[in-house]
């Protein structure tokens, strides 16, 4: 049984890179790191309380989940999709060479040296990305089955932005519709307070993850944080650095306003 209505998510800090996508890769795999959300999840487990947490293992260079596996997939890599049937419909991200499977990385335009077959992108979502969902879609649900409302916090780090005070934190809820605003606002309150600039839904306002598990009327609601990653990695942007506790501080007590604010709504609601 849940003993938090929160359920955090970090789908991009993989670090597995199985040798069967080594073999086909057009770059050196250490500059693949570029996709990773670098040792994000030891930011999540640092700030880790009661909440139940799912971490990707594999790398995102080997599939994205938090792409969508029918409308990110992209011709130029997956085989098993018919290029026609995407003329002028592609996603942003596949047009951009960061779909389901991504394609430019580590300076490649294609970090791939051949297309892959219909069965190999089957065998990646089926292994892969599907458990992942399902697993998040269990949390939330037997999250939302206790309290009556369950919150998906979906972590992530991004590069530095640019600009002369970029935002080092983003907040992203799909401009409104995967997350109550009074859950954003409070989040966007708490980070200020913790001296950290700001922004919402600009650049980032949540992807796949958002769109498949959040129905805010329904009482599942979903917010994506992506973190600076000069907050907590050092200054190669490789390795935890001195940053990481003070940044491990901040997210437990976003996950702890969060939490009270979610179980504060489940007591007003059954107190009406």
């Amino acid at each position: 049984m849940p003993r938090s209505p929160l359920v955090v998510s970090v789908p991009h800090a993989g670090r597995d890179y199985p040798a069967a996508m080594q073999e086909l890769l057009t770059v050196p795999l250490a500059r693949l790191t570029g996709l990773e959300d670098r040792f994000v999840d030891a930011v999540a487990g640092g700030a880790l309380g009661e909440e139940v947490m799912i971490v990707a293992t594999r790398a995102r260079g080997w599939i994205d989940l938090n792409r969508s596996p029918v409308r990110d997939r992209d011709p130029q890599v997956d085989a098993g999709v018919e290029p026609r049937a995407f003329a002028g419909t592609a996603s942003d991200k596949v047009r951009s060479g960061i779909g389901l499977i991504p394609r430019r990385a580590g300076g490649a335009d294609n970090m791939w040296r051949r297309k892959l077959t219909a069965a190999e992108v089957a065998e990646r979502i089926a292994r892969d990305h599907a458990p992942y969902h399902a697993a998040l879609a269990a949390a939330l649900e037997a999250a939302h089955a206790r309290f009556g409302t369950a919150l998906l916090v979906d972590l992530h780090s991004m590069p530095p932005l640019p600009g002369a005070t970029p935002a080092r934190i983003v907040l992203g809820d799909r401009y409104g519709h995967s997350c109550a605003a009074r859950f954003t606002d409070l989040a966007a309150r708490v980070l200020r307070a913790s001296g950290v600039t700001l922004a919402v839904n600009h650049p980032y306002a949540g992807g796949h993850i958002l769109n498949s598990h959040a129905r805010p009327r329904a009482g599942m609601h979903a917010l994506q944080v992506e973190i600076d990653r000069t907050l907590y990695l050092d200054d190669a942007l490789d390795r935890p650095g001195p940053g990481l506790a003070a940044t491990v501080r901040m997210v437990r007590d976003l996950l702890d306003a969060l939490n009270d604010a979610v179980i504060g709504d489940t007591r007003r609601i059954a107190a009406e």
